[in-house]
């Protein structure tokens, strides 16, 4: 089968929920498909998830996603999707690739495009900008699908966005959860180490403020002396999450080893795994958390409270609280029988409901069909 052409379109390529996805994908696909990835701020730390011996191009000569709209603009994006068979864009840093489709896509033969939305920057965490609710609705109109992983998404589709309910496709994200249930690896995390009667509070997130992980410093520093924490990943707010620990007194209970690639090993080693976003969707990290059979103590943004057990739902604080975060954590941290039966329920939820091989098939079937290739379209379990 001669490989599928695939243009993607980011705004950021840093590893996050999004990008962990796309490269899963990417290496699920194998040899079936090549890739070419824009990025539009030209961050490409997640492309350190893509396995070596997939096609994957980040070319520099390519036109920007980023700038001030115009018809020229989109008259070279258009120009550059024709090499392509099916374009696949990302959350509002390609919106306007988005428009420059809806616009040219008829007049130049354009291929297929499938918007993909897993949600939003501190910019509109907490409210929806009606500029940019405006200008998706607009460029949406000539998308194939629009894919959502959460139902607060597919909510905000269908009402902010007017998209029809027959457009959007909701796609739960889901992991090889099996590779969790496995012992983790010592040493998978540089630096760490834990004496005995310590709790580990562990999260895996990009380092930028819609994270929020100042919060997060300051819940676990309520929780007791003997909880420390643990923060991988890599982003603009690394100095800012320090400074906050230095203030607090923890810098020694703070452990930042950076970007991690294959968390399987690694999620395991956490005690109680947390979040402190102020906004989420459906976390794929929560995913990781829960096969590894950890307790999650998170905000209830997005679709989090939906994903945990019901055992866990106690431990599902109001968005914004430091204090009821801290709480939680601290609730966990003094009960290692309830962390073991929560992190157990949890598991097993994962494992029925968030299976890395239904996704894939449901996004398989999705991008197949858009390219009329029903070759890439078969089940790949």
């Amino acid at each position: 089968m001669k490989p599928v052409r695939l243009l993607h379109c980011h705004g950021s390529f840093d590893l996050g929920g999004k990008e962990a996805r796309t490269a899963k994908l990417m290496n699920r696909f194998g040899g079936e498909a090549a890739h070419t990835v824009l990025v539009a701020n030209g961050d490409i730390g997640a492309r350190k998830a893509i396995d070596p011996g997939i096609s994957a191009q980040f070319p520099t000569d390519a036109p920007s996603l980023a700038g001030k709209p115009g018809l020229g603009r989109y008259r070279q994006l258009g120009a550059y999707m024709k090499r392509f068979d099916l374009i696949l864009s990302y959350n509002w840093g390609s919106m306007d690739a988005v428009m420059a489709h809806a616009i040219l896509g008829g007049m130049l033969g354009l291929p297929p495009l499938i918007h993909h939305e897993d949600g939003f920057n501190q910019d509109e965490a907490v409210r929806l900008n009606r500029k940019r609710n405006w200008f998706r609705a607009l460029a949406l109109t000539r998308a194939k699908a629009l894919v959502v992983p959460s139902l607060r998404l597919e909510r905000v589709a269908l009402s902010g966005w007017h998209q029809s309910a027959e457009k959007i496709q909701r796609i739960a994200n889901g992991i090889d959860v099996d590779r969790y249930a496995k012992k983790p690896q010592r040493g998978a995390i540089p630096g760490f180490r834990k004496a005995p009667g310590e709790v580990i509070v562990g999260t895996v997130a990009g380092l930028r403020p819609v994270k929020a992980l100042g919060r997060l410093v300051r819940a676990v520093h309520a929780a007791g002396e003997n909880v420390r924490l643990v923060i991988v990943g890599e982003g603009p707010d690394k100095e800012a999450i320090e400074a906050e620990a230095a203030r607090l007194g923890m810098a020694d209970r703070l452990l930042m080893p950076g970007f991690l690639d294959r968390p399987h090993r690694y999620v395991g080693l956490f005690d109680i795994f947390a979040l402190s976003s102020d906004s989420e969707q459906f976390p794929i990290s929560v995913i990781e958390g829960m096969a590894a059979g950890l307790p999650v103590a998170a905000p209830a943004v997005g679709d989090i409270a939906e994903m945990v057990s019901a055992a866990n739902a106690g431990f599902v604080t109001p968005p914004g609280d430091a204090a009821a975060l801290g709480a939680a954590i601290a609730r966990l941290a003094a009960a290692p029988a309830k962390r073991k039966a929560i992190g157990e329920a949890n598991r097993a939820k994962a494992q029925a409901q968030y299976n890395e091989d239904r996704m894939v098939a449901r996004y398989r079937l999705l991008y197949g069909s858009a390219m009329g290739r029903p070759d890439f379209a078969r089940m790949d379990v």
